[in-house]
């Protein structure tokens, strides 16, 4: 290898193909055999540093995928040290960039010690070829894996940024509220249209999502500052710039709106928590009206909602019955559908595209709120069961980008690994759900706070059989 016949084609065509085959393979080996032996040399420990990190990592993912994914995400480091928490994937980033550079290095410096010149005439364009390709490949790979890494980086930069401390759960459960608004054109405020608690048994994973209907009246509070505002649930306002009725869609109208610190005097710390004054007066409101402690929220911009669908391949829905998609423009009679109605989502089995989706959780002019408030329990469950590995590693690009425009949320990066270990447990059992609705036993314009809260209580501790004694 070092010191071919240079006069024998034959055994020149035969050393490029051994040699760009072994660049391949085991990077830096060309130049250990050929070359500069220091290069080579440095270029198989690098190599073999990247294999042992990547069996290291496999045997996270396959042996303790919950205690790899917190090593790489900085979980391991503690609150007061936040900001480092991007450091180990910006090094894994850096790594494989740096190892993507070496191989190009090692790939055009192998080409030189092949010696094209010396190689057949039929076999030089060949060897050229498979070179240059085998060098896109390997590299391109590296650097597809670095930009993988960066993603994730920024993606949870982005959605984790601003955050609490993590909490342990309550009663066994961790308790979140899962909050659908639309900000976009023409929404002079926040009020959120869908108004969910999602409680995950933090053993099992089984899950349960409770529904609350956005205009549930005189609700109670738990202790803080709105239970001190209202110490007899909440009263609304009859003032038509903060939003008339007291329902609890009226409530961000009621912090933000209508005082005039934009509810900062109520929750100060707010705001370096990833949270809003809006957004914890509604924590309060859930916890009252459930019996529960909810320290964490997710908020979902339906601005925005399509993309994601999309970013996952769509959902797989049974509509039971038809909606129209739209609304009306002002002036015209909302019972008038056809003469509005952009398009119809018709009954029956479909595989449903990102706006699909988004008119059958908001479409209400021909349903009640409480049908779309269980369409949009269908739809959370849909989107759940499509959130496979097979479909986030697949289309990962695009489901990090959705995630990161319409999520925010105030749970630490430190429960990341958590929440990753339940969600996978939750997806092999079915979601339980309960709806606050005259459906399910509540009345709808006065409904008993205490009986929804057993009801929850019962549902999320059910009662163990007891031994008979016999």
């Amino acid at each position: 290898m070092r010191y071919p016949d240079a006069s024998s084609r034959a055994v020149m065509t035969r050393r490029g193909w051994w040699l760009i085959g072994l660049n391949f393979l085991i990077p830096g080996s060309a130049q250990v055999l050929a070359g500069n032996r220091r290069l080579g040399r440095f270029g198989i420990a690098c190599t073999i540093l990247m294999w042992v990190l990547a069996v290291v990592a496999l045997l996270f993912a396959l042996l303790a995928p919950t205690a790899g994914l917190g090593v790489v995400t900085g979980a391991w480091i503690p609150d007061w040290l936040g900001l480092l928490r991007p450091l180990p994937l910006l090094i894994a980033q850096g790594l494989l960039i740096a190892y993507a550079v070496l191989w190009a290095v090692l790939s055009v410096d192998t080409l030189r010690l092949v010696r094209l010149v010396k190689t057949g005439r039929g076999a030089r364009f060949g060897i050229a070829v498979v070179a240059v390709g085998l060098m896109v490949v390997a590299s391109g790979t590296a650097a597809y894996a670095s930009n993988a890494v960066g993603t994730v980086r920024s993606t949870i930069s982005t959605i984790f940024g601003v955050s609490g401390p993590t909490v342990d759960p309550s009663d066994g459960y961790y308790n979140i509220l899962l909050l659908g608004a639309d900000s976009g054109e023409g929404r002079d405020s926040m009020r959120f249209d869908s108004i969910s608690v999602v409680s995950v048994n933090a053993d099992t994973g089984a899950t349960t999502i409770t529904g609350i209907p956005r205009d549930m009246p005189h609700f109670p509070f738990s202790a803080g500052p709105m239970q001190d505002q209202y110490p007899n649930g909440f009263e609304g306002h009859g003032d038509a710039t903060c939003g008339w009725g007291s329902g609890i869609n009226q409530l961000t109208n009621a912090v933000q709106q209508c005082r005039e610190d934009r509810g900062a005097g109520l929750y100060p710390d707010a705001e370096n928590v990833g949270s809003t004054p809006a957004i914890e007066a509604t924590k309060a409101a859930a916890e009252g009206i459930l019996g529960i402690e909810i320290p964490y929220y997710v908020f979902i911009d339906m601005h925005g909602f399509a993309a994601l669908v999309d970013a996952l391949g769509g959902v797989d829905i049974n509509v039971t019955e038809r909606l129209p998609k739209g609304g009306p423009p002002e002036g015209v009679d909302p019972h008038d559908v056809d003469s509005w109605a952009t398009g119809w989502i018709e009954p029956g089995q479909q595989h449903m595209d990102g706006d699909t989706a988004q008119w059958y959780a908001r479409s209400r002019y021909t349903t009640s709120d409480f049908d779309r408030m269980e369409r949009q329990r269908e739809l959370q469950q849909a989107i759940l069961a499509q959130f496979t590995p097979q479909v986030v590693l697949t289309r990962f690009q695009e489901v990090a980008a959705a995630g990161a425009d319409i999520i925010q949320t105030d749970l630490p990066q430190s429960f990341i690994p958590t929440l990753v270990d339940l969600g996978m447990k939750a997806k092999e059992q079915p979601v339980q759900t309960i709806e606050l609705t005259p459906d399910g036993g509540i009345d709808e314009l006065d409904p008993d706070y205490a009986y929804i809260a057993e009801l929850v209580n019962g549902t999320l501790h059910p009662p163990t059989e007891t031994p008979s004694g016999e």
